[in-house]
């Protein structure tokens, strides 16, 4: 799959309205006419995708795209598809979709009502937790005491937004700052610049096992939100949407799915063969039973 993968800036070019006319009226004839397409990935959304040792991007979404495009070889009559692959950030992932340089965004991505009004989401591949991380030994026990402090979030993500009402409904206080990617938002942590960091649980999960000293580092006992993760394709393309979905559906009923979760969520994995000891919760579990794109209002 990784034949001709690129590492390439993202530009976006919001401006190319005839393309965007192209890619919406029929995605699928647009992939098989033009005998290619583009796989976005993140670069540090350990398991979800990021970069190997060999600056080769994998992981849990990677490999679920990865059965997607053998599916469309296939469908479609395609044999020698060409697949590029292009880093995306929390920023510009949803306009890389949107503007059509992104077919299908295979990272760690919270489906929302919000986001459904831009893009595209397939049925959930994961469900998550908004939590929050700290030092051990800080004095940090609960999100009370983080009043008045400083916390980092990711650009982009979820986050952003949710923090600033927990703050402002929690009376907190909280000075907010926003890192480049979960890379630098974990490196404020560890450096002291930030006293927590809030992200997905699981996301915070693959930092934390990343670390040097795992142990130095602790989950706060508040959760918060349900967020159902998809894989993101452009809004106005239904057909492209239905061949995601459908393949989904049938890894997950033939079983297939629960094996590629257990490699990136329950062994250990790259780079540093760290195993993030996530086993299936029970939310995922009903997903997987019965497969949708839902999430709650």
């Amino acid at each position: 799959m990784f034949k001709k993968w690129i590492v390439a800036a993202a530009v976006t070019c919001l401006g190319c309205a005839a393309s965007l006319t192209a890619f919406a009226s029929g995605t699928l004839d647009q992939i098989k006419s033009s005998k290619q397409l583009t796989i976005g990935y993140r670069e540090s959304s350990v398991p979800f995708s990021f970069l190997d040792k060999n600056q080769k991007p994998v992981g849990f979404s990677m490999d679920l795209c990865s059965q997607i495009v053998d599916h469309l070889k296939k469908s479609l009559g395609v044999p020698d598809l060409n697949v590029k692959y292009l880093p995306v950030t929390s920023a510009n992932r949803i306009p890389l979709i949107q503007n059509g340089t992104v077919t299908i965004e295979c990272g760690g991505t919270a489906n929302s009502l919000d986001r459904q009004k831009q893009v595209g989401f397939s049925v959930a591949t994961f469900v998550s937790h908004t939590k929050w991380l700290t030092k051990k030994g800080s004095g940090i026990n609960s999100a009370q005491d983080l009043k008045g402090k400083t916390v980092v979030v990711t650009q982009g993500s979820n986050a952003v937004q949710f923090v600033k009402q927990i703050s402002d409904k929690d009376g907190l206080g909280l000075s907010i700052v926003q890192a480049h990617d979960h890379a630098e938002s974990m490196l404020m942590l560890q450096s002291g610049r930030a006293a927590a960091f809030m992200e997905d649980d699981i996301l915070l999960a693959a930092k934390k096992a990343e670390a040097s000293n795992p142990d130095q580092y602790a989950f706060l006992p508040d959760s918060y939100n349900t967020l159902y993760y998809g894989l993101m394709v452009p809004k106005d393309a239904p057909e492209l949407k239905a061949l995601v979905d459908k393949t989904l559906s049938d890894m997950m009923a033939s079983g297939e799915f629960v094996q590629i979760y257990k490699k990136w969520f329950e062994s250990p994995i790259p780079p540093n063969n760290v195993n993030l000891n996530f086993p299936i919760s029970n939310d995922l579990k009903e997903r997987i039973a019965h497969p949708s794109d839902k999430v709650p209002a």
